[in-house]
């Protein structure tokens, strides 16, 4: 696991945005013709893998530095009591609906995708 940190806290920015990738939903490829698109705040996810399989919320924030995501209504208690989002792999997500507030992304993956 410490090998993981390691390999991806020396990634550039490149090779790190691709680790934020995510698959989008079956709706979203035939309205916009791609089948990967990086996870931003705001989009909405359902988490394909792992424990919290099944559960649909907002990204709320994004940890680009560790290629993980947090999501609304998936969160763990601290010893002290705080709550803090549990960190999941971008790539065990599905995107279900992209946040459209910013309107320069769809051109960008449209040129990219």
């Amino acid at each position: 696991m410490m090998e993981l940190k390691k390999i991806i806290k020396r990634m550039n920015w490149l090779e790190r945005n691709r680790q934020m990738d995510s698959m989008v939903s079956d709706e979203l490829k035939k309205k916009y013709g791609i089948s990967s698109a990086r996870v931003r705040e705001g989009d909405t996810v359902k988490v394909m893998r792992g424990d919290f399989k099944g559960v649909q919320g907002k990204v709320t924030k994004v940890f680009p530095k560790q290629a993980r995501i947090g999501i609304e209504g998936i969160s763990r208690k601290k010893v002290n009591g705080q709550e803090v989002p549990v960190k999941v792999h971008a790539s065990k997500v599905m995107i279900t609906a992209f946040d459209t507030s910013d309107k320069n992304r769809f051109k960008e993956e449209s040129i990219n995708g």
